[in-house]
């Protein structure tokens, strides 16, 4: 499985800080799915153009299966992943968000500002997550089946022979 990794963070872009989240979605991803997976990763501002362009990349010349989003999902005027996200997508996937929401809510209580999106373009689908690694871990765990069965559709596969 071919997976974009797309880090939305003006700190890491400039290199004021590490991206820790990023790496995460990478371990927990090789946690949950086998076989091969080949991840490109890239890492930009809250920008929405540049937000956009990075998953039009991923999605339109590199094929990939499944582009993964962390960081820009909250309140604040830079936060534009959704918004960003939503641009480039064919068809939207309201239950994506709507789950991490409601079950990371339990943990957290202002889970609620979240704003994560998820849907396809072409034969990618693409999820934001949140923009700490604890966050990124506990919404994978929530997604995976989803994930799963999303990239088989996608793909052609019959999600239900294995």
């Amino acid at each position: 499985m071919k997976i974009g990794r797309l880090t939305i963070s003006d700190r890491a872009n400039a290199g004021i800080y590490a991206d820790k989240s990023g790496p995460e979605i990478e371990n927990v991803l090789s946690e949950f799915f086998q076989g091969e997976l080949k991840f490109i990763s890239r890492v930009v501002p809250d920008e929405m153009e540049k937000i956009s362009a990075a998953l039009k990349e991923f999605a339109d010349a590199e094929k990939c299966d499944l582009i993964m989003t962390t960081g820009g999902t909250g309140i604040s005027p830079r936060d534009v992943t959704p918004e960003a996200t939503k641009a480039v997508l064919e068809k939207e996937l309201p239950g994506f968000g709507e789950v991490m929401r409601m079950q990371s809510l339990a943990k957290v209580k202002t889970a609620i500002l979240s704003r994560a999106v998820a849907g396809t373009r072409g034969k990618s689908l693409i999820v934001n997550l949140p923009g700490k690694p604890t966050a990124v871990r506990e919404c994978l765990e929530i997604l995976a089946p989803a994930i799963r069965e999303g990239v088989a559709h996608l793909r052609g596969d019959d999600p239900h022979s294995k």
